[in-house]
């Protein structure tokens, strides 16, 4: 599993990594109270990719994400 420090390169990863398998990728986002902590995990059971954040506004930056991967997902064109 790769943690990747910053959002524009998990971003780009993880829209690479959706395209190049889409039928076998999927995502899981989990909060952390406790931590404070948002992590996105992104898998095609051959590679993962994480993203943690403490900071607010990235969680803006995720949901708008997930929303694209989602719409994506739910198109016809796959």
């Amino acid at each position: 599993m790769t943690f990747i420090p910053n959002w524009e390169e998990f971003e780009k990863s993880a829209e690479m990594l959706y395209l190049r398998d889409p039928i076998n990728t999927r995502y899981s986002l989990k909060y952390s109270h406790s931590k404070g902590v948002f992590l996105v995990k992104i898998t095609d059971n051959k590679k993962c990719l994480q993203y943690k954040t403490e900071v607010q506004q990235d969680v803006r930056k995720i949901d708008k994400f997930i929303s694209d991967l989602i719409r994506h997902m739910a198109s016809n064109d796959n």
